[in-house]
């Protein structure tokens, strides 16, 4: 994570424009995931009191216990890290590192989240921790090895950016193959082009050869080395945008034409004269 917390760089070198989640947007997406839980709960009893007597008490036990650590289990796997209260409040939990959560760490977050929230008196644990922990994490974020984090939104709207080959590479640009090359990747490394310019440079040079070494991986080819990392990223984002939105074609010039000639007044005897 960088210095003020505002971003994260994932060991696979992807940049997570994202911010430290605080106690009260948590809690209101707790909330409202906790909601949505006693919805769920209030179903499955009302069902249950339809049913005999031990059909019913094993419905209820199952479904309390389904609910209460299932739920959260299945909605950060499912979601990627995210619940329905998360993805109101735009909140997203991912594992120090900044990587996914994989089910593992949604588990056990919901295993601990049983002391963080249950444990009279109720989510104190959480809060406690929250508060005394620099990245506010919770109990189960701590065994877990996770955090949550807060989307950064844009505060404008996006400027479009053509990236075109730089002089001397136009041939190796357009023998690029950068099929492989996902969205994400090329939002990471038009982001990373946008500022390197307000980067020092040991940091500068540093980023650009982590960002670059993945992206020609996944191109199945080696990295330039007399080219340079930050050359290479700047040809890929070239190649990519020449791929998948091109420039149109120039319109062809044509010379100016005059206008035809008015027709001649028709004759006398064809219909009309003119008066």
């Amino acid at each position: 994570m960088d210095p003020d917390g505002a971003a994260i760089v994932t060991p696979e070198a992807v940049i997570l424009d994202f911010e430290v989640a605080g106690i009260s947007s948590r809690g209101l997406a707790r909330s409202l995931d906790a909601l949505l839980q006693l919805v769920v709960l209030f179903a499955l009893l009302l069902v249950a009191g339809f049913l005999p007597g031990t059909a019913a008490v094993v419905l209820a036990v199952a479904g309390v216990a389904a609910v209460v650590l299932g739920y959260p289990v299945v909605c950060e796997a499912v979601m990627r890290g995210g619940s329905p209260g998360k993805a109101a409040l735009g909140l997203r939990v991912v594992t120090t590192e900044g990587a996914p959560i994989a089910v593992r760490h949604a588990f056990i977050r919901s295993a601990v989240g049983i002391v963080d929230f249950l444990l009279p008196p109720l989510g104190f644990w959480a809060v406690l921790s929250s508060l005394f922990t620099p990245r506010s994490q919770r109990l189960g974020d701590l065994v877990a090895g996770t955090i949550v984090l807060r989307e950064r939104r844009a505060t404008g709207a996006a400027t479009a950016v053509r990236f075109h080959a730089p002089a001397g590479t136009e041939a190796y640009v357009a023998s690029l193959d950068v099929t492989p090359v996902t969205a994400s990747q090329l939002a990471v490394i038009r982001g990373f082009l946008l500022r390197v310019n307000d980067l020092a440079p040991e940091a500068r040079s540093a980023l650009a050869a982590r960002l670059a070494t993945p992206v020609a991986a996944s191109m199945h080819q080696e990295l330039p080395v007399a080219m340079g990392p930050e050359l290479f990223l700047v040809c890929v984002a070239a190649a990519y945008q020449a791929r998948h939105a091109p420039l149109p074609p120039p319109r062809a010039w044509a010379p100016s034409v005059p206008p035809p000639p008015p027709p001649p007044p028709p004759r006398a005897g064809t219909g009309w004269v003119a008066r």
